[in-house]
């Protein structure tokens, strides 16, 4: 219990959040409880004061603070005073409104503060065991309101009961001065008790230690969050912005889940329990809230019963979950894209659809999903041609859509819907009239798409899809819901937040392989699971931070005025989301770093999450654009160490959809001299070196058929360079923007001519005739090749002085 006071730990002059309702502990003397009222008593569900004014109607947040501003310094002028009214702000605000438009802007603004904050319970537990003791509870704060204002506040935020709990109020507005400017001096002069006599609690160590300690009084701060936590909300408040532009009459950031990290994090010691209490729980916390509402909305209008029905894999957690809240179990249907899709195939046009929009995939991927034998699936492939995609896909096309195969194709598709039916009816048991409500993380409601008809044909049932994030790529028509989705998102935003979705995928999932079939029963049968166990472990450690923090949640607050907890929640997961997707921090990778992504497609594939050796030597070549066609499937955590404006471009990329190129970004270039020769020739020129990343810089030099030598000459403008690749590689393969395993690079082997290495990569050009010289490759036919250098300048070659133009004009005779 870190930072509760004790005799042992007598000197301690802060406290942590969780150790609050045992601060009078050893504090016999004690006979008066002093609190500050804002991030002590009531907490705001937004990250700053000032996100708060955007609620205000027909006022913009920085009209309201410009307001404060001009009548903080309107006082201080006039009357020496550093503390104002809120009703002076408001005479600022509303400087040609009359009495009654301020004092309902006035109301206003108390209404949106009651609306946003609540009590925290572990400050009101200390409140309760005060006056248990015979103590008296005193709130003291920096506030433009006055006592009446904030004890007013306090009973509609939190409650009558927590109301009571105050002796009284005391309020820098009233007396012209905070409490690092002396406020406290004028709260003893009211009070009975000696200074010595009261313990004072708050959250600003210089207004609530530096401004009362002074007078004698003990103090102790209250460290709301760790700085690895602070730094988290900072970000989420960031990319919460960039998520949710401002809009009217609701507060800019939204985080509800403030109080439960300040108490529960840091007692938590296991790394990845903590990474799903902060991160993870947040966000299901939120969509579990939501699928409760929403099960309540499907009931009240179909009727019969609402069946929980939680796809695996990826539904596991959300199950964990509503167990959690709900105390129900709730029903894990295995029902993945591959055996939903195999459940399709119902006559010949439904296999050619689908082989129209899968044509250009792996041919052995989409003639298994059609549950042709392996054996035919290889002899199929074998005889396909090789070469051209376009003449290839056709011939797939027909090899598979022969009368004959297609016929089995319909059959073994048929067959496995039944299969698929049973295994929903031993699961659920759904009857005619109920609702089965699909949960799912999402995105695009896949699964919904193909077996709806199925399940709505053999049941009688009514299909609801709810996805944590919902981005469908076409409008299916059926009932889908996002907690994050097409309602309140545009199509940019929900892209944004879908393309990094496979690193949740990865943390809500179950230990367990994908289903690929059903027995007659209807029992599940998976393949077996290509993930290791380890990160198995990990991911359950994670999962049981998540429900920790759902518990947590539950106990923190205490709120008594109405508040929109559904956009508050939605609004809050998204910035948690983006966040982690876009902004990773060090303590979260540190246990995602080992993670790969199963494909679920039937297969064993799996690709790494993200590869921070692949991004640097990216980054250096291409700049950004290096990610266009990667496969891994978590590219922004790569930019760890990379810097925060690397990630902003990134995230601000792709939530407006930006249609930047590489030539914008751009801005400078180097002419870089070279010497080309075949064995026959020489000649020189130049070649433009575009800026990458970190001051790095990439000269791309054809080479055609692998004929020319390349001669760099870095003399002429650097006396140090840093040279950090010499690579041949394919000009197709340069210029594609798919990433390959095998791009066709090989390393050069230059030669130095002038040229000495200072440390590794690191050379020292002697003069301006140094350089570096490069043999081609051997040939690859009449490929087209080019050498690509990256380099970074490190020390300009200073330009030699022109004689001074003085000089000559005094040589011949001129006078100066």
């Amino acid at each position: 219990m870190q930072g509760a006071f004790s005799r042992e730990t007598a000197l301690a002059d802060f406290i942590l959040p969780h150790a609050l309702p045992g601060a009078l502990n050893g504090r016999d003397g004690i006979k008066l409880l002093s609190l500050d009222c804002f991030d002590t008593l009531l907490w705001r569900d937004t990250h700053a004061p000032k996100d708060l004014f955007g609620a205000l109607p027909e006022t913009t947040v920085t009209q309201r603070q410009w307001a404060e501003e001009r009548a903080r310094l309107a006082a201080e002028l006039r009357e020496k005073r550093g503390e104002v009214s809120i009703e002076e702000i408001y005479r600022e605000l509303l400087p040609n409104g009359c009495a009654d438009m301020r004092t309902a802007g006035v109301r206003n603004e108390i209404d949106a503060e009651a609306a946003h904050c609540f009590a925290f319970r572990p400050t009101v537990e200390l409140m309760r065991t005060a006056k248990s003791r015979g103590l008296q509870v005193i709130i003291v704060s920096d506030t433009y309101l006055n006592p009446d204002q904030l004890r007013g506040l306090i009973a509609a935020a939190a409650g009558d009961d927590v109301a009571a709990l105050i002796d009284r109020v005391f309020c820098s507005a009233t007396y012209g001065k905070a409490k690092s400017e002396g406020l406290y001096e004028f709260v003893l002069e009211e009070l009975t008790v000696k200074p010595h006599e009261i313990l004072h609690i708050g959250d600003n160590k210089r207004a609530d230690v530096g401004g009362v300690a002074p007078f004698g009084v003990h103090t102790l701060h209250l460290k709301q969050f760790a700085e690895s936590t602070e730094q988290r909300l900072r970000l989420e408040a960031a990319v919460g912005t960039m998520l949710h532009p401002a809009a009217s009459e609701i507060a800019l950031t939204h985080q509800p889940h403030r109080a439960a990290l300040s108490v529960e994090e840091p007692v938590i010691a296991d790394q990845a329990e903590a990474f799903g209490f902060a991160t993870l729980g947040p966000v299901l916390h939120g969509f579990d809230r939501w699928l409760a509402d929403e099960a309540e909305a499907l009931q009240a209008k179909h009727g019969g019963k609402v069946h929980h029905v939680f796809l695996m894999r990826d539904g596991h957690l959300p199950q964990l979950m509503y167990q959690a809240r709900s105390g129900q179990a709730g029903h894990a249907v295995e029902i993945s894209r591959f055996t939903a899709t195999a459940s399709t195939f119902v006559d010949a046009e439904a296999v050619q659809r689908y082989l129209e929009i899968e044509v250009e995939g792996d041919p052995v991927v989409v003639a298994r999903q059609m549950l042709l034998p392996k054996d035919e699936v290889e002899a199929i492939v074998k005889k396909l041609p090789r070469g051209n995609a376009a003449i290839r896909g056709q011939a797939f096309f027909n090899a598979i859509t022969t009368p004959s195969r297609i016929r089995r194709i319909v059959k073994a598709s048929t067959a496995f819907a039944e299969r698929l039916v049973a295994h929903v009816r031993r699961t659920v048991d759904p009857q005619p009239g109920d609702t089965l409500m699909l949960v799912d993380l999402g995105y695009n409601g896949s699964v919904q798409n193909e077996i709806e008809a199925l399940l709505v044909r053999s049941f009688g049932v009514h299909i609801a899809g709810r996805y944590l994030l919902l981005r469908e790529q076409f409008r299916a028509g059926y009932d889908k819901r996002g907690f994050i989705g097409h309602d309140h998102y545009d199509g940019y935003t929900l892209e944004a937040l879908c393309t990094n979705v496979a690193v949740l995928e990865q943390l809500c999932t179950a230990a367990q392989g994908s289903v690929v079939d059903y027995a007659a029963d209807g029992a599940a049968i998976r393949k077996g699971n290509s993930i290791k166990s380890r990160q198995s472990a990990i991911r359950e450690r994670i999962q049981a931070g998540a429900i920790r923090f759902a518990r947590t949640q539950a106990e923190i607050t205490i709120r008594s005025a109405s508040v929109n907890h559904a956009a508050m929640w939605r609004r809050g997961a998204a910035a948690v989301m983006g966040r982690l997707m876009y902004m990773p921090v060090a303590e979260e990778l540190a246990v995602l770093g080992q993670f790969e992504h199963d494909v679920n497609l039937g297969v064993d594939n799996t690709v790494a999450l993200f590869d921070s050796e692949i991004a640097r030597k990216g980054l250096r070549q291409r700049g950004l654009f290096y990610m266009k066609g990667a496969d891994r499937m978590y590219l922004p955590a790569e930019l760890q160490g990379e810097g925060l404006a690397l990630k902003l471009s990134l995230l601000a990329h792709k939530r407006f959809g930006l249609a930047l190129k590489y030539a914008d970004f751009i801005d400078q270039t180097i002419s870089l001299p070279l010497i080309v020769a075949d064995g026959r020739d020489v000649s020189t020129g130049n070649v433009t070196a575009t800026p990458t990343h970190d001051g790095y810089y990439i000269a791309p030099i054809p080479v055609g058929d692998c004929r020319f030598s390349v001669g760099i000459q870095f003399g002429q403008l650097f006396d140090y360079v840093q040279v950090d690749s010499v690579t041949f590689m394919p000009v197709d393969r340069f210029l594609s923007d798919k990433a390959v395993a095998d791009n066709g690079e090989t390393e050069g082997n230059p030669s130095l001519e002038g040229m000495t290495q200072a440390a590794p990569h690191l050379f020292h050009c002697a003069d301006e005739y140094s350089f570096m010289m490069v043999p081609p490759p051997p040939r690859q036919g009449d490929r087209q090749m080019m050498l690509a250098v990256v380099f970074r300048p490190i020390a300009r070659r200073e330009a030699k002085p022109a004689p001074a133009t003085h000089n000559v004009l005094l040589a011949n005779g001129a006078s100066a």
